[in-house]
């Protein structure tokens, strides 16, 4: 191992305003990754990006022509010393929201980062360390692939479904056990987090189809059924209502906790399943006319959100098969499901066996 100041090993630059640049093929990264496609560039080649503002330990290796805002650094690297997927793998274990340099924003600096000290091995051990993460990493890839695929398909069941006979109209009112809203802010604070107990599902939580379970935060037991109201189990489809409105996850059967606590800025539904099965009304609201539905009562403020959202997802119609239509539709895309929650399961032991390598490599 050989000690090296991160300038020895990498020139950092700063990235530059793309409102200009028109279409093209060519991504912009900003600090939360792709921003949209342009038709120059800044660099080719292979390159970490580190944030300058904003979200510090989301960093990104890239290869090829890419361009960065002004927000997120770019990096050109001595590969002589140092292979640039190496340099991505170090850095990303680095916890770098330490050097935060930012008050109200959080922020790092280039002087900053030259000055941190790096133990790098030679180039021969980093090509096995990259051999062994970039095979993991690929595996994942394929995961994520597959995953794409089976919801197509479930999708296109769907949609045949839909299509096959003229079905009655109904209003999730008129199919809903229960909807309710997450509690007030007041009620859960950070200064109530446990490192054990009930989890809280936020939006970062309802990025896919089916609620990601990789980290969450807690509050005690009796804390929670204080909250009874906002109490979630499987099968319950979670909608966000202030945000990132749009997201809508259903908590699958095997999943990690028997029951969760809603943040202040999510909302569920509790289907009836004598009436309507859960996954059929999960598909409805990923589809378009079920997003437009939801999206149709959003007020464009400061921060987008629902209006009197348990009131308004009650009022919005769908087509409703008969419970017994629906159960063979479920019937056909139960499997479907099952890998895909399998092939997740999966990714998240991969990446736990990614990082503990990487942690490992850098210890030592």
């Amino acid at each position: 191992m050989t000690k090296y100041k991160l300038a020895q090993l990498a020139e950092i630059k700063y990235g530059k305003d793309h409102k200009k640049l028109g279409k093209g093929s060519v991504p912009v990264y900003g600090t939360g990754g792709i921003m949209r496609y342009v038709n120059d560039f800044i660099y080719e080649g292979e390159s970490v990006l580190i944030p300058r503002k904003g979200s510090l330990n989301n960093l990104f290796y890239v290869h090829g022509k890419f361009w960065t805002v002004d927000t997120i650094f770019w990096t050109k690297i001595d590969s002589k010393i140092v292979l640039p997927r190496y340099l991505y793998y170090y850095l990303s274990r680095i916890d770098l929201t330490s050097y935060n340099v930012g008050s109200a924003v959080p922020s790092l600096t280039i002087s900053l980062l030259n000055e941190l000290v790096l133990d790098i091995p030679p180039i021969s051990v980093q090509k096995d360390v990259v051999n062994k993460l970039t095979a993991i990493e690929n595996k994942i890839k394929i995961n994520e692939q597959i995953n794409d695929n089976l919801i197509q398909q479930i999708t296109v069941l769907y949609n045949q479904l839909l299509k096959s006979e003229d079905w009655p109209i109904c209003t999730i009112h008129d199919v809903a056990e229960k909807v309710a809203l997450g509690p007030f802010g007041s009620n859960i604070k950070v200064s109530t987090f446990v490192s054990k107990g009930v989890p809280i599902i936020s939006g970062n939580h309802l990025h896919n189809y089916f609620l990601d379970e990789s980290e969450f935060n807690y509050i005690t037991e009796g804390h929670a059924r204080r909250l009874k109201n906002s109490i979630v189990y499987p099968h319950d489809v979670v909608f966000t209502h202030a945000g990132n409105i749009g997201q809508v996850a259903m908590i699958p059967d095997d999943c990690k906790y028997q029951q969760y606590v809603l943040s202040q800025r999510q909302f569920y539904l509790r289907c009836n399943e004598e009436k309507v099965i859960p996954e059929f009304i999960l598909m409805f609201f990923h589809s378009l006319r079920g997003q437009q539905e939801l999206l149709s009562f959003a007020n464009q403020t400061a921060v987008p959100s629902i209006s009197r959202p348990a009131t308004n997802l009650k009022k919005i119609t769908f087509r409703c098969p008969p419970i017994y239509v629906q159960a063979k539709w479920k019937d056909q895309v139960h499997p479907l499901i099952n890998q895909y929650l399998n092939n997740r399961k999966e990714n998240e032991t991969l990446r736990d066996l990614r990082n503990l390598l990487v942690k490992k490599i850098i210890s030592n």
